[in-house]
């Protein structure tokens, strides 16, 4: 017990420890210290120490009572060793005072095994044990190390070659010595426990803890997609799997398949990575709107799916596949990375019946709307981060953001878009008039920033159509389209200005568009309809998952090509899908968004 109080001058620490460590002191046959001396001592009667923690307590908040006196109670770990104990405190004044101090668990005889963190099949180790003399006379008699199966308790002495298990020690007092015990992992062993006991007529100790041990093999995963579209019926060589049949040394572990009949489960699955992002910046709160109202949609469209994810809140029907597989669940495999992202993909999923509350739907909803209102500024900019300067670029992913919500014929309030949207038409207006100001402005060529501007005006040209004071501006950026979008060199960008030429009127130039992009597309029965052009890069314009969502997009409302469209489709679902065995880097939230509302087309 400690005790702990602070007097009134100064904030001071003082406290009292006492500790017991247990063990046989004796006691051994009919308990007399006399026959044990002439006899062997019974070393299945020691009882050997199990609880090894690190950390013996932490207790973050404790009050004084009346009388300034901190009182806690613990088990002691029974480990032998020297601890270190911190104490921190304060009062009401603010004073503080802290201590330092160590305390030492020991016994006349200690038993202190040194084993390996894990063995490999195949290893032939020396186990060694110390034995500790702490007494003022010499101490003589024997030590012993047996092994058996953690999860059957069987013996495994035989197994790993330990004939020997007992050996005689004589030790000198203060001193200590070290033995050792030579034994060969054979194949096919689980985890381990061993137990080092020792004994003299006088006293005993003993230590009990487990050794894992790891295959030599390696775990692989290979894993072939079978895709199958519409009613059909196909046979897939697994070629892999029938040439294994010719290695003597590999060992089959499991066959697993897995098949969802709605990929779209995929854009609900994601959903709650949206939600749970844990930044508070503009562009984050807007995707949390983003996701409660893409949610509020989805359970709205139908009132079985509500239903069903209401079932799936306390059930493990959203598990991973992997964490419902039992067969794979052993010790051994809880520790490798594939499982664990399993578990981590398991518990996202669960997430989704917490997603689709009806009442936490709106109260994440008005909040993530209240505080979009609550930032945007007086000129209808929004800051990147609260209390910053207006972004343009910011105020213009939200306000494309809510337009692309009410275009999936989502029910949100688009006040504070519209709100947004005579500032961005006064910024084009000002980015015009610096080109004006250049030599030969009837060659510019639109930027990115340009396309991405006239897709979000092009969804509030009812709600804000363009006034006098910018149709100029906007008639300029127009044209410039028409005549230089082959020279726009992201296709993302592309699909921008196809889909804003689209809804500003032109239906000339969009449809030359979606065929070129439709000429430089690669088909492929597996990853559906995809470009082989390389656009990897940091810059939000060649983002690979956005960029085919905006390829859905234009598709579906350009060329309202179905199969294009489809085809689009399977490629994302080929990117976004879980891979048995391959961990997953967390996606941008900006390429989550659009890969759940272009799931929705």
């Amino acid at each position: 017990m400690a005790e702990v109080g602070a007097t009134d001058n100064a904030a001071l620490l003082q406290y009292t420890t006492g500790t017991e460590v247990g063990g046989m002191q004796g006691n051994f046959g009919n308990g007399e210290d006399e026959e044990m001396g002439s006899s062997h001592p019974d070393l299945t009667k020691v009882a050997a120490r199990k609880n090894l923690n690190e950390t013996a307590f932490f207790f973050p908040h404790l009050t004084a009572g009346e009388d300034g006196t901190v009182r806690m109670t613990f088990t002691m770990p029974e480990a032998l060793t020297e601890w270190k104990f911190m104490g921190f405190a304060h009062d009401a004044q603010l004073r503080a005072g802290g201590l330092i101090d160590t305390v030492v668990t020991a016994k006349d005889l200690m038993v202190q095994p040194n084993p390996p963190r894990f063995v490999r099949e195949g290893d032939a180790i020396e186990f060694t044990v110390k034995v500790s003399n702490q007494s003022d006379q010499p101490q003589q008699g024997t030590v012993k190390l047996t092994f058996v199966d953690a999860a059957t308790l069987a013996p495994a002495d035989a197994a790993l070659g330990n004939t020997a298990t007992e050996q005689p020690f004589d030790v000198p007092a203060k001193q200590s010595r070290s033995y050792s015990w030579r034994i060969a992992v054979p194949d096919g062993l689980g985890f381990l426990t061993y137990k080092a006991v020792g004994a003299t007529a006088q006293a005993s100790d003993g230590e009990e803890g487990f050794l894992p041990v790891l295959s030599r093999r390696i775990l692989v995963t290979e894993s072939l997609p079978l895709p199958i579209r519409g009613k059909s019926t196909k046979q897939f060589d697994f070629k892999k799997l029938l040439d294994s049949g010719k290695s003597d040394t590999l060992r089959h572990q499991s066959l697993t398949v897995q098949m969802t009949s709605q990929p779209a489960w995929y854009a609900v699955m994601a959903l709650p990575y949206l939600m749970e992002f844990p930044y508070e910046c503009s562009e984050q709160v807007f995707n949390r709107l983003y996701a409660n109202a893409l949610a509020r949609h989805i359970a709205n469209s139908d009132p079985k799916i509500r239903r069903v994810f209401d079932l799936w809140k306390n059930t493990p029907a959203l598990d991973s596949p992997l964490t419902k597989n039992q067969d794979l669940k052993s010790v051994l495999l809880e520790e490798t990375p594939w499982l664990r992202q399993a578990k981590a993909e398991g518990e996202a999923r669960r997430n989704v019946g917490v997603l689709f509350d009806a009442n936490r739907l709106d109260d994440e909803s008005a909040r993530a709307l209240r505080t979009l209102a609550e930032r945007q500024l007086s000129g209808g900019l929004w800051p990147w981060f609260p209390g910053g300067q207006p972004s343009e670029y910011i105020s213009l992913y939200i306000m494309t953001g809510f337009g692309r919500l009410r275009h999936l014929g989502v029910e949100v309030d688009v006040a504070p878009a519209v709100k947004s949207i005579e500032s961005l038409d006064a910024w084009m207006d000002e980015r015009y008039r610096d080109i004006m100001r250049g030599s030969h402005p009837e060659l510019y060529v639109p930027s990115y920033t340009d396309a991405l501007f006239l897709y979000g005006r092009s969804f509030f040209l009812e709600d804000h159509p363009v006034s006098s004071g910018h149709k100029i501006a906007i008639d300029f950026f127009l044209q410039q389209a028409r005549t230089f979008w082959l020279k726009v060199d992201s296709r993302q960008s592309q699909a921008h200005l196809a889909l804003a030429l689209q809804r500003f009127g032109d239906k000339k130039t969009p449809l030359a568009i979606t065929r070129s992009l439709k000429e430089r597309s690669v088909s492929n029965e597996e990853l559906g309809m995809f470009w082989r052009e390389l656009e990897l890069s940091w810059w939000w314009y060649r983002a690979p998952i956005e960029t085919q969502a905006l390829m859905i997009e234009v598709f579906a409302e350009v060329a309202q090509d179905t199969a294009a469209v489809e085809g689009c489709k399977v490629w994302l679902l080929s990117r976004s899908k879980p891979r048995p065995g391959r961990p997953r880097r967390p996606p941008p939230t900006r390429s989550t968004a659009c890969c759940c509302a272009a799931r929705i087309y």
